[in-house]
């Protein structure tokens, strides 16, 4: 009875020291019986009246010593976990020692699990790394003291304890508590590498009215669109890179379409949006192919000799601005962006920066299924408290990339230059193959702490043309 209480007390929904839900539950189904009971024996025939209130005496008094027992197990007072009327020493052999006590079944425990395992690992013989399972070691809860799972208690070299910590706690709050704590377990010896690149690795001399203004792509002239503003044209390289644009823009877009040209695939000359009929298809990445027509024929004989659907503006519109990111709101192909799961619902991340935004935009945990941009292999992070909680593979890192202002000031080069990455290797690969990206190497965990530290009305502005980095 002992250890069953212990281990519900240890529940991390218990949310600390108190009577347990479940044995409250218990409690009153004792009384309800109870009194079942003592109904049943008062209704028995041929027993004396004294021999039925012996019994139902006798049941009581159990009964009272069984809620006392529990009462008192449960309304010790308790220390606050970080006063020192918890703290426990132990066994450090000269080194400081961090020890997380939790069980293979809580999530947060789950969650703590590659944490610990990469401290081991990175701070072999620097510090100590210990895991207790209360499930299978059931007095570390009195020995700990521990009220909730999962805790990590900080031990310096001489064994005191120094701080202790309760549920989740990330790997760079981990390493900051110890340096605010004195102790310098100086660099790890898997240090994240350092990369940059801060000047292209060739000038870029192609015409102004061959770059794409959203990707900084190579514009094809058969899938040109253009949009006349009041300072001159603005040069895309295709349609949904204007849609991209498109859902960038705070203006009102009453009437937008009218400043849209597109170009004839069959004739490539220039021709309004509104009008031109669209041969939609998709290519073998499942990505969608469109070609502007601006003669209903052609368009059709097009159809015959390829495939596809051949839709009006507004069907086209409406599917190219169907999904839209989860922290920025902008078009984007789910081929194209990063899979983020927030509240049991799936949306996506342009790139790989905003998906982290995700978890700043809700104020949820996400998790994200992103690709290396080199090689295409998986990558997923999972967050916890607006931090990395868990990384596969561990070895991942990200691209910023960025560009240099006129007075000097670096920003974000936008989402069409970031990036995740399996290694530091693959980054610097694919960083050779862009000549003309600039920008440095990143924790993933950086990459979600620059994103939490924005306030409501950063993120709002979050990828909007004119207010969060104008060209």
């Amino acid at each position: 009875m002992s250890t069953l209480l212990t281990l519900l007390s240890q529940c991390p929904c218990s949310g600390g020291p108190g009577i347990n839900p479940l044995v409250l539950l218990a409690v009153v189904a004792g009384i309800w019986l109870l009194a079942t009971w003592v109904k049943s024996v008062f209704r028995k025939e041929g027993i004396s009246f004294m021999n039925k209130a012996a019994k139902i005496l006798i049941v009581a008094a159990l009964v009272v010593v069984v809620v006392l027992v529990i009462a008192i197990k449960y309304t010790k007072p308790s220390a606050d976990a970080n006063q020192p009327a918890n703290q426990v020493t132990a066994v450090t052999s000269g080194l400081p020692k961090l020890v997380d006590i939790g069980a293979g079944t809580c999530i947060p425990c789950k969650m703590m699990a590659p944490i610990l395992e990469e401290l081991k690992k990175e701070y072999a013989g620097k510090l100590i790394v210990e895991f207790v399972d209360v499930r299978e070691n059931a007095d570390a809860v009195g020995r700990y003291k521990i009220t909730l799972i999962p805790t990590q208690i900080f031990y310096d070299i001489s064994g005191t304890e120094r701080f202790r910590h309760e549920g989740f706690m990330a790997k760079e709050d981990i390493l900051a508590k110890w340096k605010e704590l004195g102790i310098d377990l100086a660099v790890p010896s898997s240090q994240l590498p350092t990369f940059e690149r801060l000047t292209p690795a060739k000038p870029d001399n192609r015409p102004k009215d061959s770059i794409c203004y959203m990707c900084d792509g190579d514009i094809i002239q058969k899938t040109l669109v253009t949009v006349q503003t009041d300072k001159g044209p603005v040069r895309l390289c295709g349609l949904h890179c204007y849609f991209i644009m498109y859902s960038c823009l705070t203006e009102d877009k009453t009437n937008f379409e009218k400043k849209v040209s597109v170009t004839d695939w069959a004739t490539g000359k220039l021709t309004p949006a509104a009008p031109t009929l669209y041969l939609y298809s998709f290519n073998e990445t499942g990505q969608p192919v469109i070609k502007a027509f601006a003669d209903k024929q052609t368009a059709e004989g097009e159809q015959k000799a390829s495939g596809g659907s051949v839709i009006e503006w507004m069907v086209l519109q409406n599917k190219e601005l169907a999904a839209r990111c989860g922290f920025c709101d902008r078009a984007v192909y789910p081929q194209d962006g990063a899979v983020v799961r927030v509240g049991g619902v799936n949306t996506w991340g342009c790139c790989s920066h905003c998906a982290m935004g995700v978890a700043a935009r809700t104020g949820k945990d996400i998790e994200v299924h992103e690709k290396d941009r080199l090689t295409g292999q998986e990558i997923v992070v999972r967050t916890l408290g607006g931090k990395v909680a868990s990384l596969e593979p561990a070895t991942a890192v990200a691209w910023f990339g960025q560009r240099q202002k006129p007075d000097g000031a670096w920003v974000s080069a936008g989402c069409f230059h970031q990036g995740f990455f399996t290694s530091a290797d693959n980054l610097k690969k694919w960083v050779e193959q862009n000549p003309y990206e600039t920008g440095r190497l990143i924790s993933i965990s950086q990459a979600l702490a620059d994103k939490m530290k924005l306030s409501p009305e950063q993120i709002q502005k979050a990828c909007k043309i004119g207010e969060c980095s104008p060209k």
